[in-house]
Formats: C-alpha cells, structure tokens, sequence
C-alpha cells in the first residue's frame, strides 16, 4: 500500500470522533511496521487522549522502526493531555506521514520541527486537501477564537421557507431531515430568534442515536422566551443559554431556576450584538454553529459578517404567493452589494438538494 492510501485508513478513523472531539481536531492514526498496520487509533473525545497515542497504545507489537500516519501535525506542547511527540519519540518510531501541518501557534510546525531534528524522517502533505477540509471548523476557530457559523434553511423550489400561514413543516423529506441531525450532532451550537421560538416552540436536539445535543441559543434581545418554551423545560436533555440585552436580575431568575444560562450582552440597532456573541461563544469553547432561525436573523447574520457558509435544502415543492423568504431584512440597493457565494458543492438526499458555499468576504471578491 502506498502513503495515500494509508493516510485514508487515518482518514476515516478520524471522522469517527465526529462531534466529541471538539473544540479540538479530529485526527487519526496509523501505525505500520513491514507493510502491516499494527496499531491504529482516533481522538474520540475532548479531553482525552490524542489519536498518536491511542495507535500506540493499541499496537499488536513493538512500533519501533515503524512508520506512523497521522491527518494532523503531532502536538508539541502540554495541554490536557502529554505531548503527542514525547510519545513517537519514546516509541522508536523512525518515520511520521503528516496531513495537515496544525494552525495553533503552540504547534505550528514545531511539532515536524522536533522529530525531525530527532532524526525522524517526516513527510507532510499527504491528502492536504482532505485531511485540511476534515478540521475546516477548527482551523478557523484556532485562528479567530470565533466560532465556524453555517447558515441552514430549507426552501421550496420558488424560495419559500413557510406558506402564507407560516407553516413550514415539513419542506423537505426524511432523508435530507437525518443530514439536518448529523449536522447537529456535529456542530458545538444551535441558534435560532425568539421570534422562532414564538411561532414554532422547537426542541432543537439532535435526533439520532449514540449522538450528542447541541448548546441551544436564543437571540432574545428583550427576554420575551416564554418559561414554558420547551428550550426552556428541556434543559435536563441539553444545555439553553439566552442572550438577551435585558439587565433585569429578577426576570432572568425564572430562566436561571429553569436551568438556562444567560449571556447578557451590549445592543446594535436595537438587537443584541452578534459579533459580541460570537466573541462569548468562542470563550466558552464553542468553536461551530448553525443558525436555524428565520430570515431576520438570517440577514442580521449575513449583515454583520458573522456568516462562513451556507446550506440551502431546496425541495421541488413550489408555495407561491407571500410566503417567507430565508433572508429578510431591508435588503440592498443593487445587485452588486450581494453577499457572494463560492461555487456550491451539490449533494442529493432522495428528491432533495443540498447546496453548500463558502461566504466569499469583501476582500476576496474582484
């Protein structure tokens, strides 16, 4: 087998800690001595140990002389766990094939840096792109302290996300439903408005098996969650934190008794301030979110740059008439004020489309 094809293997066992790792990387490991893995692992959790160690330790015999394949640069440094690179060195390891070279600034190459000048032989590169694409959310959070923000919504084939009545349940079917689940499996945080939480009293956890809950937010700007809201009555299944501008400490004790968090933050044009929020969330090691309101937090959202990607579901069902639109707002003036996107990246699930872009920042447009 070749360095590729190793990397793979490494590959899809990092994508098995999908969702417990963060806010670290999801990384995997191989362990091959005489053209036989012995030993491979994945960081499967926060906290624990990293996927270098966890090969080593799962190693059917002695790793010295071997090489090891890993999606990540090893760390260097101490964290929550030992260094990453005393334990290859301690191993006898004499080669390191690296995916991704890591953007913290407490590694950032020092890690290659160490073996080499160890006299291990490290080869890096290896399936960048993909071992690169794995970790998107935590490159940009290690590098901003901002969360990775998805902008989600489902719509009809004329751009509707509700009827004229506003009911939007269901637009698209059950297999582009599961992808919405993984996702929130995935991703540290959910957020919607108040205004959602007012029409449709979602319960915004993750459906699937063996999976984890989200941290639910609500941009409650005056504090208008109802106490029987069932983001609020739910707080046993999964965390709730309000972010509100209300100062009143007696109308935030129902909330608090309740279980919720509160985040109280400054206001902007007469609505909490997102980019303040943003700030809060990556303090508190919230490194993903996926918005799921509606088109006024949408265009708030988009408004203040907040915004990383998009994911559009279009069901071929067609509303008409006034329905709602995934961004509302004032809108611009003209066709070159838009948000622009990259090219979308297509997926299907059953009669459903998935569209995915990149929000292309100002400076990135020619």
């Amino acid at each position: 087998m070749t360095d590729t094809e190793y990397m793979r293997i490494a590959l899809q066992l990092a994508k098995k800690g999908c969702g417990f790792t963060s806010p670290n990387p999801m990384v995997g490991a191989v362990i091959v001595k005489d053209g036989e893995i012995i030993g491979q692992g994945y960081h499967q959790k926060y906290g624990e140990l990293h996927a270098e160690r966890n090969a080593l330790a799962n190693c059917k015999t002695s790793p010295a002389g071997a090489a090891m394949y890993v999606t990540l640069e090893p760390c260097c440094h101490s964290g929550m766990t030992p260094p990453c690179t005393d334990a290859i060195l301690e191993s006898g390891i004499r080669r390191v094939v690296i995916g991704s070279c890591d953007p913290n600034p407490l590694v950032g190459g020092k890690g290659i840096e160490l073996l080499r000048s160890c006299g291990i032989e490290v080869t890096k590169g290896v399936l960048k792109d993909e071992c690169d694409a794995l970790n998107q959310i935590f490159f940009h959070y290690i590098q901003n302290g901002t969360p990775y923000v998805i902008m989600k919504y489902a719509m009809t084939l004329d751009g509707k996300i509700a009827t004229r009545t506003g009911k939007s349940q269901w637009i698209t079917g059950e297999a582009a439903r599961r992808r919405v689940h993984e996702d929130r499996h995935r991703y540290s945080a959910i957020m919607a408005g108040v205004g959602t939480v007012l029409a449709d009293d979602p319960l915004l956890t993750c459906r699937l098996e063996n999976s984890r809950n989200p941290l639910r937010i609500v941009c409650d700007t005056h504090l208008k969650t109802p106490l029987n809201a069932k983001l609020v009555t739910t707080t046993g299944i999964a965390a709730t934190l309000l972010a509100t501008a209300n100062t009143d400490q007696e109308k935030h004790r129902p909330y608090l008794e309740a279980g919720c968090d509160i985040l109280v933050l400054p206001q902007k044009e007469g609505h909490i301030d997102l980019n303040c929020l943003m700030t809060a969330l990556g303090e508190r090691n919230i490194d993903s979110v996926i918005l799921e309101g509606g088109g006024m937090l949408n265009w708030s959202a988009l408004q203040c740059g907040i915004v990383n990607k998009v994911q559009t579901y279009i069901a071929p069902k067609l509303f008409g008439g006034c329905g709602k639109t995934p961004v509302m707002g004032f809108g611009i003036d003209s066709p070159d004020q838009a948000f622009h996107l990259s090219k979308p990246a297509i997926s299907w699930f059953e009669e459903d489309i998935l569209l995915e872009s990149e929000v292309i920042r100002c400076s990135q447009v020619s």
